[in-house]
């Protein structure tokens, strides 16, 4: 479907140009997502920050998201309750994968964004990408987090997606921009020819080349 989260990322770009004149604000989620929101801030002159949200994942199957843990001046829980009632997941393990995760969001933070300004977002089209969507555990923290900043319109954009979780989250955001809606939808990277691990020199890189905001009340998320 896609050769990597470059080509990904220029064709999603494509898809929101039409976003230009609202001077969107693009919000990645770390690792997988901010190849492809780089393109997307490229190609709409717009500012590149990060959502930073970590997926807690079952015990045996650690990328199966039972909940996602977003971060903030008060961290949060984001639950799959069907999933986790369903895989009988208890409540000591939600909470020390969420103290351990938010260690590592901590981690990423100063490898990622070192002194870099936040992007101001209060007011403005947050624009929310990543290189795709399974269950949506992890989008829906980044929803939350980004909806506490009070942005003025929240669109979520994406290459590939099944259609029963962009229904899920369909009320929770303004829009949502998907190129590829699959039903049976198979894991994200079976989209992609070359879905390759990303490293944080890599992620750092991507950041410190992308545009910067003209300036604007401070809201990182």
């Amino acid at each position: 479907m896609f050769v990597n989260r470059k080509e990904a990322g220029r064709k999603l770009a494509d898809a929101l140009r039409y976003l230009k004149e609202e001077r969107p604000c693009v919000l990645a989620l770390p690792r997988g997502g901010v190849p492809v929101a780089y393109e997307v801030a490229l190609a709409l002159e717009a500012p590149l920050d990060l959502v930073l949200v970590r997926k807690i994942g079952a015990p045996q199957e650690p990328e199966l998201a039972v909940a996602a843990v977003v971060d903030g001046a008060r961290a949060e829980l984001v639950r799959n309750e069907e999933l986790i009632a369903m895989l009988g997941v208890s409540e000591a393990y939600l909470a020390q994968e969420m103290a351990r995760q938010l260690a590592e969001i901590e981690r990423r933070r100063t490898a990622y964004l070192a002194d870099r300004s936040p992007v101001p977002l209060a007011g403005r089209t947050a624009l929310i990408v990543d290189d795709g969507i399974a269950t949506g555990a992890t989008i829906r923290a980044a929803i939350l987090a980004v909806r506490r900043a009070n942005p003025k319109r929240l669109v979520l954009a994406v290459p590939v997606a099944p259609p029963d979780t962009l229904e899920r989250l369909r009320p929770e955001v303004d829009e949502i921009v998907c190129l590829e809606v699959h039903d049976p939808f198979r894991a994200i990277g079976g989209y992609y020819a070359d879905f390759a691990q990303l490293d944080d020199a890599t992620v750092r890189a991507l950041m410190e080349k992308a545009p910067l905001d003209s300036g604007g009340e401070t809201a990182r998320v």
